[in-house]
């Protein structure tokens, strides 16, 4: 997933950063909503991070205007208000989901993966494309039973696949979902991932669509 975390506090914003980019997600971190509506502008997200007080504004205010021109992108509130009136005036902007600081980072990812799995439609965490298996929630795949030792990256790339079975994702895509503004990115970076894949799921799954993007699926 490509993630954008709207949050003012350093050292929370860059935990909740190295964590979730520690389990193969790009997160693109601002500290300023004018920032976040520029990178809004600029970038298609899969999930929206957001604070509620920010250094040049309001979160709600915000997400207001996200809804209010028709982004529906999933956005989760990140605020230590746990007043029952403030999140429902969050639920009732258009949040998604709403969680009170302080909170353990294991749960934040949890409730991303299931934030995610509702808006793409298919709140099931478990793909099944053939022999291969995968459990979103509990990051495990397998195929034919055989489990798979995959790095962050290799299972960011193979469930952005999964997600869309037979379908065509470029390699520009699979970039916006595994690396964030600004980093360092190797012109064969998704082939090398796709490579390591093939090689670990020993059936052919992964097709190549030359010049295009990679489609997942049985022929």
């Amino acid at each position: 997933m490509r993630i954008l975390l709207i949050e003012d506090d350093q050292m929370l914003g860059g935990a909740i950063r190295d964590h979730v980019a520690a389990q193969g997600h790009a997160v693109d971190w601002v500290t300023r909503l004018d920032d976040a509506s520029d990178a809004r502008a600029a970038m298609p997200y899969d999930i929206i991070l957001l604070d509620l007080n920010l250094p040049d504004g309001r979160g709600l205010d915000f997400l207001r205007q996200l809804r209010k021109r028709g982004d529906a992108t999933p956005v989760m509130i990140l605020t230590a208000m746990d007043q029952l009136s403030m999140r429902l005036d969050g639920l009732n902007a258009g949040a998604d989901d709403y969680l009170v600081k302080p909170f353990d980072l294991s749960e934040l990812l949890a409730r991303l993966g299931a934030v995610a799995r509702r808006y793409g439609g298919n709140p099931n965490p478990l793909l099944t494309i053939g022999p291969l298996e995968l459990d979103q929630a509990r990051r495990f795949a397998a195929v034919d039973g055989r489990n798979l030792d995959l790095t962050a990256r290799e299972w960011g790339v193979l469930e952005r696949l999964a997600q869309h079975p037979g379908m065509l994702v470029s390699r520009s895509q699979l970039e916006d979902t595994l690396f964030a503004f600004g980093a360092e990115v190797e012109s064969n970076a998704v082939e090398v991932y796709v490579s390591r894949l093939r090689k670990k799921l020993a059936v052919d799954l992964i097709h190549t669509e030359r010049g295009l993007g990679y489609r997942l699926g049985v022929k």
